[in-house]
């Protein structure tokens, strides 16, 4: 029979219910009988022992919560009789001792990627275009339309064959093939496109942070050269950007193509020279080729979004297992979401290598917290309606499973929002926890594969970063197989260990960066990019 409830740590006073749980069944659990006294879902949370009004609620080993009035054991843990409470954080208490797993079996492994002058190696190999400000869209996507119609690049959608035979009143067989699909016109690069709201009209403090987001996809080692669009009078200046580039590299080895449409004249002059000089990059970009390259030049993103009760204890550990092996084999696993790091930043801050770090992982966290308490929300508010109906009723217990996607390793570097990942090993970038934002600021910061980890099921991609998602549970993989690419289910179930679906882990993010594997994201054609705008707009 399957287990019914599960305690993460030994210190809880909480269980999870790994399946539906009726009023009155009695669960034998650690040598006593506990009675379930409400109707409780898979993911949610029963009182192991009798709670007081103000005692505290403990998961994962730390302080998730405060009971708000008096909850029997075998009672179930909801937004009306508990509140979010994290640990006060003392500052580092304790010097960190790692014992890395055993990575014999991955020592001689390599993926094949596509190698940069300046030593980075990328996942895909893609040439980019996007604007310096939210004027120049319409032309990107102008652009767009012409490349990627005379490229071929994919095949016309499922949707579109469905609208033309309404038009023409034919079946899908009656389409001319040449309609539904074309071959690629280049086998080793891909072109995207990029557009956003920013560049202009908010404060410049924005539009410097955009600079360097943006300068960061230029360096990223998934991109082999760009195309940008600026109008000419816009916040976020040529020289902007060129600065973040050189604050980054100061002899940037890559083909940079920058246009002033104020400068140039019509649009159609414009883009007549924009698209010949940017064919002539893509088509010599398409001579790069894959070639072998040691696990220590992944960067690898650690994401998750639409998170439910079963995320922090099957896909999350299994991706940080993940993250540890990658970590010992000389890679750089990168964490973000910093409101959902909240309360367990102890935990964090003893794990930091340099004290330097420390005391700016406490300052990137305190700021953050405080700009948000001043427009009248707070950390405390982070869970999500669908993040509490199903089970993480309180900020401090997302936070706890979230955090484990960064696995046991040291920190060796804490990064701002557009700040770039130099230090191999295990990185924490301040980031929000949407998961656009979230994932745009980590590919800016160098990342050039990133895993996304879901309970409820999202579709988030990105423009120049393969996204492998993961799901908690099986449920959401059968219900949802066009966006999920790897299943933790079993785990809940007993059937594998977290170190064994973390190794399943690794090696399905070789093969995607190896090319072997396309992601469902990007099979899907999802190319998210939301910046952070963290200022007032003006």
């Amino acid at each position: 029979m399957m287990q019914q409830l599960i305690k993460v740590h030994n210190e809880d006073n909480v269980g999870i219910a790994l399946a539906d749980l009726t009023q009155g069944h009695v669960v034998r659990f650690e040598g006593q009988d506990i009675t379930i006294l409400n109707p409780t879902k898979a993911k949610h949370k029963i009182a192991l022992q009798d709670l007081k009004e103000g005692d505290s609620v403990f998961m994962y080993g730390v302080l998730v919560g405060r009971a708000l009035h008096f909850i029997q054991k075998g009672g179930l843990l909801t937004t009306e009789n508990v509140k979010h409470q994290s640990a006060e954080v003392q500052g580092r208490t304790d010097r960190y001792t790692w014992n890395p797993p055993d990575i014999s079996q991955w020592k001689e492994r390599t993926f094949m990627g596509y190698h940069r002058l300046d030593g980075q190696v990328g996942t895909q190999n893609v040439w980019l275009f996007f604007p310096l400000v939210f004027c120049e869209n319409r032309n990107i996507e102008i652009l767009k339309d012409a490349f990627e119609k005379e490229l071929a690049i994919g095949k016309i959608s499922k949707q579109r064959r469905l609208l033309r035979r309404l038009i023409l009143g034919s079946s899908l067989n009656d389409i001319d093939a040449d309609d539904t699909a074309g071959e690629r016109t280049f086998e080793n690069i891909e072109v995207k496109f990029i557009t956003h709201q920013g560049g202009c009209g908010g404060i410049r403090q924005d539009s410097e942070t955009l600079a360097k987001l943006l300068a960061g996809y230029i360096k990223n080692p998934n991109v082999a050269g760009a195309t940008v669009l600026s109008l000419g009078c816009q916040n976020l200046q040529i020289d902007l950007l060129t600065e973040a580039l050189k604050s980054l590299d100061a002899n940037l080895q890559k083909p940079v193509l920058i246009y002033e449409q104020q400068q140039l004249g019509t649009v159609e002059d414009m883009l007549n020279i924009i698209i010949k000089e940017s064919f002539k990059g893509i088509k010599e970009a398409n001579n790069i080729q894959r070639k072998p390259a040691p696990l220590s030049k992944l960067k690898l993103g650690l994401e998750c979004g639409g998170s439910d009760g079963f995320s922090g204890i099957s896909a999350n550990p299994a991706l940080g297992y993940a993250s540890d092996l990658l970590t010992a084999l000389g890679g750089s696993p990168v964490l973000s979401e910093f409101p959902e790091l909240c309360g367990v930043e102890q935990e964090l801050v003893n794990r930091c290598v340099r004290d330097e770090d420390a005391e700016r992982f406490m300052q990137l966290m305190k700021a953050y917290e405080n700009s948000a308490e001043r427009v009248g929300s707070g950390f405390d508010m982070n869970p999500s309606p669908g993040n509490i109906k199903d089970g993480l009723i309180t900020d401090a217990m997302k936070s706890a499973g979230a955090a484990k996607k960064g696995g046991t390793s040291p920190i060796q570097g804490v990064l701002d929002y557009g700040e770039y990942v130099t230090r191999p090993g295990l990185n924490l970038l301040c980031t929000p926890g949407n998961d656009v934002e979230s994932t745009t600021g980590m590919v800016g910061s160098g990342a050039n594969i990133v895993v996304f980890t879901t309970g409820l099921g999202t579709p988030t991609g990105n423009p120049i970063a393969p996204v492998i998602k993961v799901s908690s549970n099986t449920e959401l993989a059968k219900k949802m197989p066009d966006i999920i690419d790897i299943d933790t289910g079993a785990v809940i179930r007993g059937e594998r260990s977290i170190e064994e679906m973390g190794a399943e882990i690794l090696e399905y993010v070789i093969q995607v960066a190896s090319g072997e594997i396309k992601a469902k994201a990007d099979a899907l054609g999802q190319d998210d990019f939301i910046p952070w705008k963290r200022g007032v707009s003006l």
